[in-house]
């Protein structure tokens, strides 16, 4: 049988490469990213990624991933509220946060990608062991990285975190738009 031979209803199939049928489904499908992190505290460096990553995407989802063993600094409604007030003008960007598996919320919600950062080789390693398993669980869902542009690579939520515990100035590490105040001690534990 001949490929010409072969009958599909236009309204299941858009094009025919060779022996390769592409479903109209897949070519309507947004793109959807989700940058996960605990951004305690969001940093420039984070901001950076996401509007470096948006041409890539339809829609990023920046979700706050919840940790029930682990100590925060600051609760998580303040690490959404932080989130929405930086992105606010931002329409193909939404917040969120989850708790569990990043690659089950990435299938809950219908994402394919992942957004990470990479600032060093360290990064890198752990990063790339991640991916791996997050494409196993996740039914083949692809890990994107960037590399942090080297103004942001000396930045991480934790060494801010400390900047502010100290009483240091850690504005400018922070989103301009934002002013974070040490929490009060005990509030969090």
């Amino acid at each position: 049988m001949a490929i010409s031979d072969l009958r599909f209803p236009t309204s299941d199939l858009a094009f025919i490469f060779g022996l390769s049928l592409v479903p109209r489904k897949a070519l309507t499908m947004s793109k959807i990213a989700v940058f996960p992190g605990s951004f305690d505290p969001i940093t420039i460096g984070h901001v950076d990624l996401v509007n470096r990553a948006l041409p890539l995407f339809d829609k990023i989802m920046v979700a706050v991933g919840v940790n029930t063993s682990k100590h925060y600094l600051f609760p998580l409604e303040q690490r959404l509220e932080w989130l929405r007030t930086v992105f606010a003008d931002e329409p193909r960007v939404e917040v969120d946060y989850f708790e569990r598996l990043t690659a089950d919320y990435c299938n809950r919600i219908g994402a394919r990608y992942l957004l990470r950062g990479l600032r060093n080789a360290s990064d890198f390693d752990y990063e790339k062991t991640i991916s791996q398993l997050n494409h196993i669980i996740g039914d083949g869902i692809e890990t994107i990285f960037l590399i942090s542009q080297p103004g942001y690579s000396h930045i991480s939520s934790t060494i801010v975190r400390e900047i502010i515990k100290g009483g240091g100035d850690a504005s400018p590490f922070l989103p301009e738009n934002l002013v974070i105040e040490p929490p009060v001690e005990g509030l969090n534990d």
